[in-house]
C-alpha cells in the first residue's frame, strides 16, 4: 500500500491511497465466505459453494463490494497511523479506481487537529474581586440560618407578608379543570415566590376560608407554558415566629455554645466560599488571557457538530425537563433567534479551541493523570448529575467515556498549571498566592477541571471508515 498526504487547510487533509490487488486477499476471502453464508444454490451444501460458481450466479461485482468495504477501514486506519495524523470524525471517502486483480484507489478527506504553539504564559496577568467579608455578610448569613428555625402557629387573622398558609388550588385552561391542576394542602410562604405569578396578591388579605381566583402563566405540567385560571383557597393562615438571636439559638442551631462563634463560624465559611469565587473567576480569566495568545483554527465540521449537539441538548433535555419549547425560552431570555445561534456559535467555538490548547499543553507539560485524581473527578462528576458515584461510574464504563474522564482531568491539571504560572492581583492591588494554602490550591485545580468538563461535546476520535 502506498499513501501520500495533501494538506487542504491547517484543519483538513485529503489523503491518496494506491492498494494492490493482492492486499485484498483477505477481505475478498471474507466476502466469499460471508456470501456463502447468506446464499443458496442448487447442488451444493450452504457454505460449499465455490467461489466462481458465486461469481456466476452473483456477480464478481458484488464480492469486489463486500471485500472493499470490509478492507477500507484497515487500509485507511493504516494510511493515518503513516502520516501521523491526529484525525477528527469520520472520514469522506471517495473510491478513485477499482480494478479487479489489479489494484484499489481511493481519497479520504478528513479533520485534523491543527498544530498549536503555546507561548510563553508566565507573564499572564488578571484582576479577581478581593475576599472581603462585611458584618454585613456575617449578619445577613446568621439571619438566614435564624429563619431556617423560624416556627409556625395559626392565626385568627387575614394573610400577611411572610405569614405560611396552607392552600388548595385549581387551575383551569380554556374553562376545562387540567388532570394534572389540582392540588390540596399546600404550604406556601407569602412572598417566596415558589409557587405561582399573581398569588401572593390573591391570598394576602384573605382569612382561612377565603378563596379568589387569578390568571397566571403555569410554569410546569400538562399545560405548562399556557394561561390559567387560578382558584386558591385558603385553609389556614399561620404566623412566622423568629428565635430570638442569643446563645439558646447558637445551641439549637449549631454545634457551637454561644452566638459570638455562630458568626465567627460564619465569616469562615464566607471567606472560604468567597476564595472558590476567587479561585473560580482567576482561572477563567487566566484561561481568556490564553485563548487570546494562541492562534486557534476549528474544523468547520466539528464546529458545526458541537453547536448542533448543543442546540439538541439544550432543547430536548433541559428546556424538555421544565417543559418549554425555544421559542418560549428565547421569549423568557428576551433574546432573539439570531443572538441565540451567535451566542451558541461563540461558546461552542471557545470550548473547541480550550480543548485544543489545553490538550496541547498536557503534552507539552507531560502531564498524568493517576487513579487518586480521577476517581475524585468522577466523584465530583457523579455529584453534579445527580448520581451515586457507583451509577455514575458504571455508565462511564459501559459508555465507553473513561478516556474523556481522563482528558477532562488532564486538562483541568494543566489549566492550573498556567493559573499557578499566572500573577493574579484582587481589586485592591494585592496579589493573590493560590498557592498559599494547600485547600485553595486543591480549589484552583478542582474548578479547572470543572470549567474543562465540557468543553466540545463532539469528542474528537481516530475513526474508522
Amino acid at each position: 500500500m502506498k499513501s501520500a498526504v495533501e494538506t487542504l487547510n491547517p484543519t483538513r487533509v485529503r489523503l491518496t491511497v494506491e492498494v494492490p490487488f493482492e492486499e485484498l486477499k483477505d477481505s475478498l476471502d471474507a466476502a466469499y465466505k460471508k456470501i456463502n453464508q447468506q446464499v443458496t444454490v442448487k447442488g451444493f451444501r450452504k457454505g460449499k459453494i465455490p467461489a466462481r460458481v458465486i461469481d456466476q450466479r452473483f456477480g464478481r461485482g458484488a464480492v469486489l463490494e463486500e471485500a472493499v468495504n470490509d478492507a477500507l477501514p484497515k487500509f485507511y486506519t493504516e494510511a493515518v497511523n503513516e502520516a501521523e495524523l491526529n484525525v477528527l470524525g469520520q472520514p469522506e471517502v471517495d473510491i478513485t479506481e477499482l480494478k479487479d486483480n489489479e489494484t484499489l484507489n481511493f481519497t479520504a478527506e478528513v479533520d485534523i487537529r491543527p498544530a498549536i504553539e503555546i507561548p510563553d504564559y508566565s507573564g499572564i496577568e488578571v484582576e479577581v474581586d478581593a475576599v472581603e467579608v462585611s458584618d454585613e455578610d456575617v449578619e445577613k448569613a446568621v439571619e438566614e440560618l435564624r429563619e431556617r428555625f423560624a416556627s409556625t402557629s395559626p392565626v385568627e387573622r387575614a394573610a400577611e407578608d411572610g405569614d405560611v398558609v396552607t392552600i388548595d388550588l385549581e387551575a383551569k385552561v380554556d374553562g376545562e379543570v387540567l388532570e394534572d391542576g389540582v392540588a390540596s394542602g399546600v404550604s406556601y410562604t407569602i412572598g417566596s415566590g415558589e409557587l405561582l405569578e399573581g398569588i401572593d396578591d390573591a391570598v394576602k388579605g384573605l382569612e382561612a376560608g377565603g378563596e379568589a381566583t387569578f390568571t397566571s402563566e403555569l410554569k410546569g405540567g400538562s399545560a405548562a407554558g399556557k394561561e390559567s385560571e387560578v382558584t386558591v383557597k385558603v385553609t389556614q393562615v399561620a404566623a412566622r415566629e423568629l428565635p430570638a438571636l442569643d446563645d439558646d439559638f447558637a445551641q439549637l442551631a449549631s454545634e457551637f455554645d454561644t452566638l459570638d462563634e455562630v458568626k465567627a463560624d460564619s465569616r469562615k465559611r464566607l471567606e472560604n466560599m468567597k476564595q472558590y469565587d476567587q479561585a473560580t473567576q482567576a482561572q477563567e480569566r487566566v484561561l481568556e488571557k490564553l485563548l487570546e495568545l494562541v492562534e486557534v483554527p476549528v474544523p468547520e465540521k466539528l464546529l458545526a457538530d458541537e453547536i448542533e449537539t448543543r442546540k439538541h441538548n439544550l432543547v430536548n433535555h433541559q428546556l424538555g425537563q421544565m417543559g418549554l419549547d425555544l421559542a418560549k425560552y428565547l421569549e423568557i431570555q428576551g433574546k432573539t433567534e439570531e443572538e441565540f445561534d451567535a451566542e451558541t456559535k461563540e461558546q461552542a467555538e471557545k470550548g473547541i479551541k480550550t480543548q485544543f490548547v489545553l490538550d496541547e499543553l498536557v503534552n507539552k507539560e507531560k502531564l498524568n493523570v493517576n487513579q487518586e485524581e480521577l476517581t475524585e473527578h468522577l466523584m465530583r462528576r457523579a455529584q453534579s448529575s445527580g448520581m451515586s458515584p457507583d451509577q455514575f461510574a458504571q455508565a462511564v464504563v459501559e459508555g465507553g467515556q473513561v478516556p474523556m474522564l481522563v482528558g477532562e482531568v488532564a486538562r483541568g491539571k494543566a489549566l492550573a498549571v498556567v493559573v499557578e504560572a499566572a500573577t493574579v492581583k484582587d481589586t485592591n492591588g494585592e496579589v493573590v498566592d493560590l498557592d498559599d494554602e494547600d485547600e485553595t490550591a486543591e480549589t484552583v485545580e478542582a474548578s479547572s477541571e470543572d470549567a474543562v468538563a465540557e468543553p466540545a461535546e463532539a469528542e474528537e476520535k481516530k475513526t474508522e471508515a
